[in-house]
């Protein structure tokens, strides 16, 4: 794919990982320094807040809360529109968080967190983070730097990247709310793949860490380079993507490694975000 479709939706960002778009239409990031971001759509970025620490995923509620994987303090933290910040969750006792990654909202309104644990070490698990701040390690069998994460359409099932691993693997979640057994959906060995979103129809597009690639993994599971930038120039770490726009027909690639998030049509629509209340 031509390089030449990508345009800025916002520059002068710290280092941008996470990104989400919110339940106003606005499109959200995360910070180096524990920035949230809200990019209004005109080129402008407005810090609503900042935990002071360094933002990995992020996903947004109803009101518009932003819940961020603080990398910086090993939590999970909840960023309100008027900027106040508290923590939600460290984990459990026995799991305090090490590297909180990424989170999704699950149909019940609870959140999936990936912790990714040290790099080589595998050792990360999934927690499910409930609206009380009750948390509990959700699964162990993705312990290969799990990252990014979304729930299926149909949320029955979560899909997370396992970035040692090279892979994307799906875990039904089952009657009683219990981790099923993880399933390979895409082998991309070759890169080091970091985050996930969905399309309506079900294709993947998992952005990555090394080199400065996104895939398109389509849902009979055939993977295929969407774009990729040998320079690291106008995709700098693409390590996350979202769907945005008013009909989510376009997508926002984050820069983790420069300052900015990058803009396309790649001829996808979106799968809708599920935005509960979690008070």
């Amino acid at each position: 794919m031509n390089l030449e479709i990508f345009t800025e939706i916002a520059g002068g960002l710290d280092h941008p990982e996470g990104l989400a778009r919110g339940p106003d239409g606005s499109l959200y990031a995360g910070g180096e320094a524990g920035q949230v971001y809200r990019l209004d759509g005109d080129g402008s970025a407005v810090e609503v807040g900042s935990t002071d620490g360094f933002l990995f995923g992020i996903a947004l509620d109803a009101a518009a809360n932003v819940f961020a994987c603080d990398f910086g303090t090993g939590s999970l933290a909840r960023i309100t529109p008027s900027g106040e910040v508290s923590t939600i969750s460290n984990g459990t006792g026995a799991r305090p968080m090490k590297v909180p990654n990424f989170v999704a909202f699950a149909d019940d309104g609870t959140l999936f967190l990936t912790d990714s644990g040290t790099w080589g070490a595998d050792e990360g698990v999934i927690f499910r983070v409930r609206s009380d701040g009750s948390t509990e390690v959700w699964s162990e069998d993705v312990p290969a730097f799990p990252n990014g994460c979304c729930v299926t359409a149909g949320g029955d099932a979560l899909l997370v990247v396992e970035s040692r691993a090279r892979r994307v693997v799906r875990l039904h979640i089952e009657d009683d709310g219990s981790a099923g057994t993880p399933e390979t959906v895409v082998d991309l060995h070759g890169s080091q793949p970091d985050g996930v979103a969905l399309a309506a129809d079900g294709t993947m597009l998992i952005g990555c860490y090394r080199p400065d690639r996104i895939w398109r993994v389509d849902p009979d599971g055939r993977p295929q380079i969407l774009a990729e930038d040998p320079d690291g120039v106008i995709l700098n770490q693409p390590a996350n993507i979202a769907f945005t726009g008013p009909d989510l027909d376009r997508i926002a690639v984050s820069s983790l490694g420069g300052w900015s998030v990058m803009g396309a049509d790649v001829g996808l629509t979106g799968l809708p975000l599920r935005y509960p209340d979690f008070n």
